[in-house]
């Protein structure tokens, strides 16, 4: 009678983690090889057959299979001390990190080449001392933190309607895109194919801008919309009548819009109070990432806008009202789901350190 075949146990969060290092592009192929093994005996397959498939050996199944049973996740890492002793000195290992924020004038930031002929050692060894400490000079995120006074209040009040909408009320972002442009590409671009990238030429004509004001709602991700050729109070006071229009006059309306002039000019604020229904909640100052709508107008400009080719303005707000009357019969909406305390906790770290930039001599 044959042995039955036993299988390695897995809980929920391993098997994430396993099948994330077999999927992941960054992961080493060391690492992928012994995160399938894993998942591969956790579905019973036997060892001799898990080494065919793999090309690998019953021994090599046996031992990562093991190592796995005895310690976790934590016994697929190699023990310390294992391999080849590191063959680069510690004081020039200790300079490529240090030194990695630190370029000579007036470069900005080092590649791999220029700091390893500053240090003397080969570009692949400072790739790899970079991706050891997680330092990437090449990457650079944008970011400007806000220095309005009444930040907290205005944070509060506006994930307030995020995480708990009022009652019969409509909560609305709303804001607008400016200077879609209409460029037209002066040739055809190459197609997308197997093997090949899709192309466009790097220069174009220019056909005139458009404005899209845009009001999301958040409980159900339908839009209400509108291009102009401008983008002033005057502009802006015809898209809240268009709101007005287009909602249930029954529902309170909350909509969340930035600070920008216009939408405080004073013949605005006449219009609002003349219309009660209507309750403005403004984002900080430098603070637009709060306002659910500039994730839309991101997908607008990835899907249709950037890589388009329009031979007029009226092409463009053609394309731009397809996609919004496509993405309204199927509509997508956004939720917020970060945490406000840790993003003030964020916040403050970056006030401390931009204090100490500040402060530091240079």
């Amino acid at each position: 009678m044959a042995r039955p075949i036993t299988s390695v146990e897995l809980t929920p969060a391993e098997q994430d983690e396993l099948e994330r290092r077999v999927k992941a592009p960054t992961a080493s192929k060391r690492d992928s090889l012994r995160a399938a093994i894993v998942l591969r005996r956790a579905q019973g397959v036997k060892q001799v057959q898990v080494a065919q498939d793999l090309g690998i050996s019953v021994a090599c199944v046996n031992k990562w299979s093991q190592r796995f049973e005895r310690d976790g996740i934590e016994g697929l890492v190699d023990a310390k001390g294992r391999g080849r002793p590191a063959s680069l000195p510690t004081d020039k290992v200790e300079q490529v990190i240090t030194q990695a924020t630190k370029p000579l004038a007036p470069r900005k930031r080092w590649s791999v080449r220029t700091m390893a002929k500053a240090v003397g050692m080969s570009p692949d060894s400072v790739h790899r001392i970079w991706q050891a400490n997680d330092i990437k000079p090449h990457l650079i995120n944008t970011f400007k933190v806000s220095t309005d006074p009444r930040f907290e209040e205005k944070f509060w009040d506006v994930i307030g309607l995020y995480l708990n909408p009022p009652e019969r009320a409509l909560v609305l972002c709303c804001d607008e895109k400016t200077q879609c442009q209409a460029l037209e590409r002066t040739q055809l671009g190459l197609p997308l194919g197997v093997g090949e990238i899709r192309t466009k030429t790097h220069d174009y004509k220019r056909h005139g801008t458009i404005t899209l004001f845009a009001a999301l709602n958040y409980l159900d991700g339908k839009l209400i919309a509108r291009t102009e050729a401008r983008h002033t109070h005057v502009e802006w006071l015809r898209f809240l009548k268009q709101v007005d229009r287009e909602t249930p006059k029954d529902l309170e309306l909350h909509l969340i819009v930035d600070n920008y002039a216009t939408h405080k000019q004073d013949s605005v604020r006449q219009w609002l109070s003349r219309h009660p229904r209507f309750h403005i909640h403004f984002t900080p100052t430098s603070a637009s990432w709060m306002n659910l709508v500039e994730r839309f107008f991101g997908e607008l400009t990835q899907d249709v806008v950037r890589d388009g080719s329009f031979a007029s303005v009226r092409a463009l707000v053609s394309d731009i009202e397809t996609y919004l009357t496509q993405r309204n019969l199927d509509p997508k909406p956004y939720r917020w789901k970060a945490n406000g305390e840790e993003i003030l906790r964020k916040i403050q770290r970056a006030k401390e350190a931009l204090a100490a930039v500040t402060t530091a001599p240079h």
